[in-house]
Formats: C-alpha cells, sequence, structure tokens
C-alpha cells in the first residue's frame, strides 16, 4: 500500500495482521482529488485499519489527524505507520460508537471505512452526525459495499456525491446542523 498524493507521496505503509481491507489507490486519488485543497483542516479517520487514510490526509496537509481503531492487534502497525508523520496526528485504540461520545472536537472531513460486512452503516451514520462529530458544512463520508443502500438524507446528512469503484461505494455527505 502507498500514499497517492502530497508530502508523502510514494512513500509505502504497512499492512496490520488480521482482517482488513485497505482502501484501492485509485478510490483514495479520486476520493482526494475530489475534496481538493484540504490543507488545514481536521480529519478524522474511523475504523483505520492501518492508518492509510488518515495519514493520507495528513500527506494532503490536514492538521489535526484523527485515527480511530479498535482492534489492538493493528496498533504497533499503525503506529509504525504514523512514524512517518510530521504533523498532528492521534490513535485512539477505541470502538467507534465509544469515540464518537468522547471526541474531543468536531471535525471537517469525518471518513468511515466500517467493514463490509457489518450491519446497520446507516444508524451508525446517523449516530455519528448526531454525537456532534462533524462540523457544520463539514463533510462525512462513507465507504461500503454496492450491494448496500443509504439513504440521500441521514438526519443532518445530505448525499452531495456518490462514487462507484468495482464493488465498493463511496458517499458524500454534507452536514447542516442550522
Amino acid at each position: 500500500m502507498r500514499i497517492t498524493g502530497g508530502r508523502y507521496r510514494g512513500r509505502n505503509i504497512s499492512c496490520p495482521p488480521g482482517v482488513i481491507r485497505p482502501a484501492m489507490d485509485r478510490m483514495r486519488e479520486s476520493m482526494f482529488s475530489i475534496l481538493g485543497t484540504i490543507e488545514g483542516l481536521s480529519f478524522l479517520d474511523l475504523f483505520s485499519g492501518s492508518g492509510l487514510v488518515g495519514i493520507e490526509a495528513a500527506s494532503r496537509g490536514c492538521d489535526p489527524v484523527y485515527l480511530v481503531e479498535m482492534d489492538g492487534k493493528k496498533r504497533k502497525t499503525i503506529k509504525q505507520n504514523m512514524s512517518i508523520v510530521e504533523s498532528d496526528i492521534t490513535l485512539y485504540m477505541m470502538s467507534v460508537q465509544r469515540f464518537i461520545h468522547i471526541a474531543p472536537m468536531a471535525y471537517d472531513i469525518v471518513y468511515a471505512d466500517p467493514p463490509f460486512p457489518m450491519k446497520g452503516k446507516e444508524r451508525l451514520s446517523l449516530k455519528i452526525a448526531e454525537a456532534g462529530v462533524i462540523q457544520d458544512d463539514g463533510l462525512f463520508i462513507i465507504h461500503y459495499p454496492s450491494e448496500d443502500t443509504m439513504h440521500d438524507t441521514i438526519g443532518t446528512l445530505t448525499c452531495i456525491d456518490e462514487r462507484k469503484y468495482g464493488r465498493s461505494m463511496l458517499r458524500f455527505y454534507r452536514n447542516h446542523t442550522t
């Protein structure tokens, strides 16, 4: 796995042990292209796996960046991967459901890549929005299998873009709390 753009472009990232489905290079490159200039924006990577998407966000100028991963077996590899980042990046080893209740701030961009077999992705998206971890007018991006369905509106989230990559979908939601 490699970083596709920004300051750390071309650097390789290690894959931790266990079940992992890293975001494809093409999909990540496309996602960050859609986002455009993100320098100075805060970024939250939920279900971070190897930390690759959050590290890519840091590579492209996001600061601060937070990673959330529950699987303790991935800690060592994520920490090793994070070591190349010179800006503010923090790892929380806990469930996403727990983190959203203790999140230290609201983020400009929240990216969620829950395990494909996980049920209730839309309900989780609603809980994330309701917990206040997405800035007003901020973005929520979810990566999910194309056979799943997601509504265009989920609470305060409104879908503004959708892209398909093989059997993967990326949905971009704008958060409007006012």
